[in-house]
């Protein structure tokens, strides 16, 4: 009889334990492989510096390596899309959220999704300048003498990382502000277009401190001007826009993270949270200041929330100056 109660009980014992563990068996703790990280441009821009500069900390805080995978077309679109179209496991994840594309795009064409509500926003991680530049051979040495070489008939053509982002803005915003045509190129990513710009193929090109400051180092590039409100700290010798008499001045670009719609909200909080320790690094800091990429972190809400209010500032940008393309 004892051996019937002792049988039962430990059936009773193991369908509780069933039950309880149930849903979480077979599951592992998140991250228990790597993770992808999809940049939507070509190796050697902004966002794949930030993404790789990231990678380097990250198994500091996290027992799983990032992978970083680039995938570059349509203008960052596609990488972007494929993130939107992925399993929502925490495996895939998105860096350039901000950047762009994203907040530009939707207003001048039609977009295969909408970069606000079909993408989850997890952290923000650096905001930087859009820089002027000229070849360091270059006759010009500033905006004013830009606009009187464009004013006595010469053509001045831009290279931009991607049509409808925004540096192709800021140079479409310029040409408005300044009366003088300007004709942008796009390239596959800032790399692209700051290379094509070093071998004098274009007039002047737009790009971001980490992309371009190399460039100025080496004496290949003169930066002639920031799209900023105020001088960025990387370039304080740099003046900006608005200094020299061109109304313009934009949020820069912005390198925050994604992921896809569905995404656990624990999983989200992980990422968040362990890219606010990578954020807090004081070596990682150091190594994003000497790209020229300085580190403004932000949480899930509040870069939610501004990635909100810099879509709007575009579009209110974009809608005053008429611009199209």
């Amino acid at each position: 009889m004892s051996l019937i109660r002792n049988a039962l009980l430990v059936l009773c014992c193991t369908m509780v334990l069933v039950v309880v563990s149930g849903p979480c068996f077979g599951q592992d703790k998140y991250p228990s492989k790597p993770i992808q990280v999809i940049v939507p441009f070509a190796a050697g821009g902004s966002s794949d510096l930030t993404a790789r500069t990231v990678e380097k900390f990250w198994t500091k805080y996290s027992p799983q390596p990032m992978l970083i995978i680039n995938k570059p077309g349509a203008g960052g679109v596609l990488g972007e899309e494929y993130v939107v179209r992925s399993k929502p496991d925490g495996y895939t994840i998105y860096v350039g959220q901000g950047s762009g594309h994203d907040v530009v795009m939707p207003h001048l064409q039609k977009m295969p999704f909408d970069p606000l509500k079909d993408i989850t926003p997890v952290a923000r991680l650096s905001i930087h300048s859009i820089v002027i530049c000229v070849s360091g051979k270059s006759p010009l040495n500033s905006m004013k003498d830009l606009v009187a070489y464009a004013q006595k008939g010469n053509k001045v053509t831009a290279a931009v990382s991607t049509a409808a982002g925004s540096v192709d803005l800021v140079m479409r915003a310029i040409s408005k502000r300044a009366g003088i045509p300007i004709t942008t190129v796009p390239f596959a990513g800032g790399a692209e277009a700051t290379t094509a710009l070093a071998g004098g193929h274009l007039t002047i090109g737009g790009g971001h401190p980490s992309e371009v400051l190399p460039h100025i180092k080496a004496g290949r590039f003169k930066a002639i001007g920031v799209a900023l409100d105020k001088r960025d700290p990387i370039l304080p010798k740099v003046p900006t826009l608005k200094e020299q008499g061109i109304n313009v001045a934009t949020w820069g670009s912005v390198k925050g993270v994604a992921v896809p719609n569905g995404t656990p909200p624990e999983i989200v909080e992980y990422l968040a949270s362990t890219l606010k320790k990578v954020c807090q690094d004081k070596d990682f800091i150091k190594t994003m200041a000497s790209i020229g990429q300085p580190v403004d972190y932000l949480g899930t809400k509040e870069w939610a929330a501004f990635l909100q209010r810099e879509y709007k500032d575009y579009g209110d940008l974009i809608k005053e100056l008429d611009i199209k393309i």
